[in-house]
């Protein structure tokens, strides 16, 4: 047997063992995509997916905001250098959002996820508030991925309101110019993936094994056939065709639209009955965050329209700056149109789920 053949067997088996654990793996449908298009106009979008209501309102948060990582006595302790506006879960965590240097953070679900044991001994990160602190801190992937690199806290997880399971997550972060990286933790250790072409995150497998799985579907070639179910490795294999296939443009109206078509069809239809694989979970909302254009768009599953907040209508400066929230009600079916930042109302911030006390 030729050189080539063996490695083609052997990439063939590997393939497949991966396709065969990722179909046993539960899954949660989450995906994110990173549209480049030309004249650096760049679009992230992201699908929220999941069993029941998160109870997500959109926030706005100015600059100088005193943070703490609500990780017992030795939380490590920041203040926010740039403003944001997040998408919140339960109201006591961030699980999407943009920063006003054009800075995204997106957690998604990943049960692979493995955190390191903490002892106290070190600076401690709650895994509600992982995302709010690199938008706090940071203006662009490369500047945080040095500062993560050094790893400047322990990231700590704790159990899901009202269940008997802990929070796994991993972190994509995406900037106006096109940069991504997506941050997990496997076997209890920081694994950072770097690069521009790194458009798509979604759940499981691992992000490594992801790429291999792109690849195999790469070789068929998407104008061939493309894997349709909802399972996070199908989901990965569409997007990532589909982002490249659709046309760049600086046009800001019809990237947009291109963006949000591939978040749409990757997303999982609401109120859909899969008995087989009870994990797989309805699309609940989407964002697109345009970073050059600094607006942050949103879609409820169970709103008629997609409404938006243009970030320089905000006043994020420290003195005069507000907390603000938008209530999107149950299910997120309160209903807006248009550009929505004099809708806000001031309130006071939400407390970051922090370590359950004994």
């Amino acid at each position: 047997m030729s050189s080539l053949c063996k490695l083609n067997r052997w990439f063939r088996l590997s393939v497949a063992s991966v396709l065969f654990v990722a179909h046993l793996l539960p899954t949660y449908a989450c995906t994110r995509v990173v549209y480049l298009g030309e004249q650096q106009h760049v679009i992230t979008a992201r699908s929220m997916d999941w069993k029941s209501d998160i109870g997500t309102n959109l926030w706005i948060f100015p600059r100088g905001m005193k943070r703490s990582g609500e990780a017992g006595p030795n939380s490590i302790q920041w203040q926010s250098k740039y403003g944001s506006i997040i998408a919140s879960g339960y109201d006591i965590a961030t699980t999407d959002g943009m920063n006003e240097k054009g800075l995204v953070a997106n957690v998604l679900w990943l049960v692979e996820s493995s955190y390191p044991i903490y002892d106290g001994s070190t600076p401690g990160l709650s895994i509600s508030a992982w995302s709010q602190y690199v938008l706090d801190n940071y203006a662009t992937v490369q500047e945080a991925v040095e500062a993560l690199a050094q790893q400047p806290f322990t990231l700590v997880t704790d159990k899901l309101p009202g269940e008997d399971r802990l929070a796994t997550l991993h972190l994509s972060l995406s900037d106006a110019s096109g940069d991504s990286a997506i941050i997990e933790y496997i076997d209890g250790k920081q694994v950072i993936h770097h690069d521009r072409s790194y458009q798509v995150m979604t759940n499981s497998p691992t992000f490594e094994q992801q790429l291999a799985l792109n690849t195999y579907w790469a070789q068929i070639g998407g104008l061939n056939m493309l894997p349709g179910t909802n399972r996070a490795a199908d989901r990965f294999a569409r997007a990532s065709f589909y982002v490249n296939a659709i046309p760049k443009t600086d046009n800001p109206v019809d990237a947009l639209a291109s963006a949000l078509s591939i978040i749409r069809n990757v997303s999982v239809p609401y109120g859909v009955s899969t008995p087989d694989q009870p994990n797989i979970s309805s699309t609940r909302w989407r964002t697109l965050a345009d970073h050059k254009n600094q607006l942050y768009f949103f879609e409820s599953a169970l709103a008629p329209n997609v409404f938006w907040v243009d970030l320089k209508q905000i006043d994020f400066s420290e003195k005069t700056g507000q907390v603000k929230k938008l209530t999107l009600g149950p299910n997120q079916a309160n209903i807006y149109a248009g550009e929505v930042s004099h809708a806000f109302q001031r309130s006071e911030p939400f407390h970051f789920l922090g370590l359950a006390q004994e």
